[in-house]
């Protein structure tokens, strides 16, 4: 009896939605299985590592994924060989080594492709050169996964030994929640200073000008006062103005690099606002593919998980000869761009572009979902731009001087050639400048100059921004903690544990997170040192490339953390956080209610929990009346854990400030103030009237408290 020879092969990717797209291109003698992802991990209920024995990691098959192995197991039997086509990175190398562990391939044997882009020739071009895995990468991506679970299932017990049940420790999310934390700790100490602004409108011949005061008696101008401000009005008002130069030339505005993933992320939360792991959602799905009306199923983008901005020269080429054909030879550059990324940057793959330039995003808009348009939109016109000509502005700077020593300038700008910016600019995190910027005037150099008007202004300084997700990525990268993988899940996980808040697009962090990072920076000052984790990530980096073995960097890691770590269970005292009963009756049992610390601060609760569940908001008010209606105001807390001040009686009266109103009246408008601390622990009082912003001191002995 014969036996029927397998006439297929198998190949293996991550998730169905790619499955599909490769099997189109493929045809019959192939067929594609999707592993959903990891297979095999550490198990949740134990350290899964051998901390006596080498620190041998403990691998059991991921609850849910018995199913899907069995079934490819099947297949793999029935098949004439299997290649393994998983993500083209560490996560994906180590689900390959996993997959072959489990259906027993040599992971020396040409077994692994990878592909950048999913399209038909970039597909059957990799299937052509399989190779072995990389079991360096593997290394790197078992190292890392074992620092996560030995920093998370040790100290984490702990805190809830110690402290209260449910806080948890992460390597990098611990550090990311620490930078918020601080940040806040920024804003709240920080000390506005005084600044002024003076401008003149003046008259040069038929020639109408603004500008601004530069200097004074030689000295540039510093203005801290509004003594200072009108004494400077006073000596631009005596006159004698003259045109002493007028500067032209040129400015250049370079287009921005193609996107890499952190930067993919920033400019889709300005322009779009998505959340990190919105746009790496939205993005996975044009990479993996869509289905496209007339032409089947088609990966859009390429590989999405990248800090290069290298580009292909296959892709350089195609879309100069379309910026050419489609805008006109004077926006294409001699040579092709060549953008320099980042020192730390792994430069596996190149930056996130279009996997076809000629599928223009207008084309295909009917196939794609509203957000899948938006951001395939945003990575095409990027790319576009990135490879064509400077914006070229014709710049003017006017001087104007009086015989008495004061010196006026007047900037200008016009556009001579839009370059790049015909198709796109970048967004920015920073409010923009308030420069004086106006048309180009027609002056000469010696022509009398008339003031005809005078302005001063008042400024303040300002805190620090608090943290965006896009500024939080921006930040994580520069101080080169985490990697293009892990900063959508890091920002997901603080939020779904409570230690940030998101509002506005603004993180804040709870008292949760507070409490843990003040403990962990007591305790666990490495786990939560900037510097440290960023070093952790070099080693990382070196286990990829050959220099480290991953045995090397956990025995150097975990020898101090442990000591770190009996030290920590000796000096930490235990909290006893007991319940404070209140005065208010619970309205469902009768019993005295008691207060409750959640991960938004306190709350009331009934202490025949679970028998009774219920709670209620703490309602404090404070001192001074409402400035709306004259009522009490309210400390409450909003639905995301931020403290706010709002009226009784809401929603009649709509009085809502995040600022604390105080009984004192504006002394300069009238209008009311709220509370500040300043850096240095001094307390004051601001105007809320932003045109005013009146600032005093607070009495002595005030105890006000943000």
């Amino acid at each position: 009896m014969s036996t029927r020879k397998p006439s297929h092969k198998l190949v293996i990717v991550e998730s169905p939605a790619k499955a599909r797209t490769i099997s189109k291109f493929l045809g019959r003698t192939y067929k594609v299985e999707a592993s959903n992802g990891h297979v095999r991990d550490l198990p949740k209920s134990q350290l899964g590592v051998d901390i006596e024995n080498g620190f041998e990691p403990k691998y059991i098959t991921i609850r849910g994924r018995g199913e899907v192995l069995e079934r490819i197991r099947k297949e793999a039997k029935s098949a004439k060989s299997v290649i393994l086509a998983t993500d083209p990175d560490r996560e994906g190398e180590a689900i390959s080594w996993h997959l072959a562990t489990i259906l027993g391939i040599d992971p020396q044997s040409a077994c692994r492709v990878e592909f950048n882009e999913i399209t038909e020739k970039t597909v059957k071009s990799a299937i052509k050169t399989p190779r072995k895995i990389d079991m360096e990468l593997v290394n790197a991506q078992q190292a890392r996964r074992m620092l996560d679970r030995l920093v998370g299932y040790k100290i984490s017990p702990l805190l809830w030994v110690k402290i209260k049940k449910g806080l948890s420790a992460g390597r990098v999310q611990s550090v990311a929640t620490r930078m918020i934390c601080d940040r806040e700790q920024e804003i709240e100490t920080f000390e506005p200073e005084e600044y002024w602004h003076v401008s003149a409108k003046l008259t040069a011949g038929s020639a109408k000008l603004e500008a601004k005061l530069h200097s004074i008696d030689g000295e540039r101008a510093s203005i801290a006062s509004r003594e200072q401000a009108e004494a400077a009005r006073a000596r631009i008002a005596e006159g004698g103005f003259v045109i002493r130069s007028v500067k032209r030339g040129e400015r250049h505005k370079h287009p921005a690099a193609p996107f890499t993933t952190s930067n993919l992320q920033q400019e889709a939360s300005r322009k779009l606002g998505f959340t990190t792991a919105k746009t790496m959602q939205i993005a996975q799905q044009l990479y993996e593919g869509v289905d496209v009306e007339g032409r089947g199923t088609l990966g859009l983008i390429s590989y999405i998980r990248t800090d290069s901005v290298r580009l292909s020269d296959e892709a350089v080429s195609g879309v100069r000869e379309m910026i050419a054909e489609r805008y006109g030879a004077e926006f294409v550059p001699e040579k092709p761009v060549v953008y320099k990324g980042r020192k730390s940057a792994q430069d596996a793959h190149e930056a996130i572009r279009p996997s076809n330039i000629d599928l223009r995003p207008e084309d295909i808009k009917s196939s794609l979902t509203r957000d899948q348009y938006n951001l395939y939109k945003l990575v095409y016109l990027r790319f576009v731009a990135c490879q064509m000509e400077d914006a070229v502005y014709e710049t003017q700077q006017i001087e104007i001087a009086s015989q008495s020593g004061v010196v006026l300038r007047s900037s200008a700008e016009r556009l001579k050639f839009a370059g790049f910016t015909a198709v796109y600019e970048e967004g920015s995190d920073e409010p923009g400048e308030d420069a004086v910027s106006h048309a180009l005037s027609d002056v000469a150099e010696g022509a009398q100059a008339v003031i005809e008007e005078t302005e001063a202004t008042q400024h303040f300084t300002q805190a620090p921004p608090r943290y965006t997700e896009a500024s939080l990525v921006r930040a994580l990268e520069e101080k080169g903690i985490g990697r293009p993988s892990t900063y959508a899940p890091t920002i997901s996980t603080i939020l779904a544990r409570g230690y940030i808040m998101r509002e506005k697009k603004q993180l804040y962090p709870t008292e949760l997170g507070v409490m843990t990072t003040d403990m962990m920076k007591e305790h666990f000052a490495d786990i939560v040192d900037l510097a440290f984790t960023a070093g952790m990530e070099e080693k990382l980096d070196a286990i990829e490339e050959g220099k480290l073995t991953w045995r090397e960097l956990i025995e150097e890691f975990y020898g101090p953390f442990s000591v770190t770590l009996e030290k920590a269970e000796k000096e930490i005292e235990k909290i006893e956080i007991k319940d404070e009963v209140s005065d208010v009756v619970c309205d469902k049992c009768g019993a005295m209610m008691v207060y409750k610390l959640g991960r938004f601060g306190r709350f009331l609760a009934c202490p025949n929990f679970p028998d009774c569940r219920n709670t209620k908001a703490i309602q404090v008010e404070i001192e001074a009346p409402c400035p709306q209606c004259g009522g009490k105001l309210l400390e409450k807390t909003s639905r995301k854990g931020r403290k706010f001040y709002g009226c009784e009686h809401y929603p009649e009266c709509e009085f809502v400030s995040w600022e604390m109103p105080v009984r004192e009246k504006c002394p300069k408008c009238g209008g009311y103030m709220v509370f500040k601390r300043g850096r240095k622990g001094e307390n004051y009082y601001v105007c809320a009237n932003e045109s005013c912003r009146e600032r005093i001191a607070a009495p002595v002995n005030e105890e006000n408290d943000e």
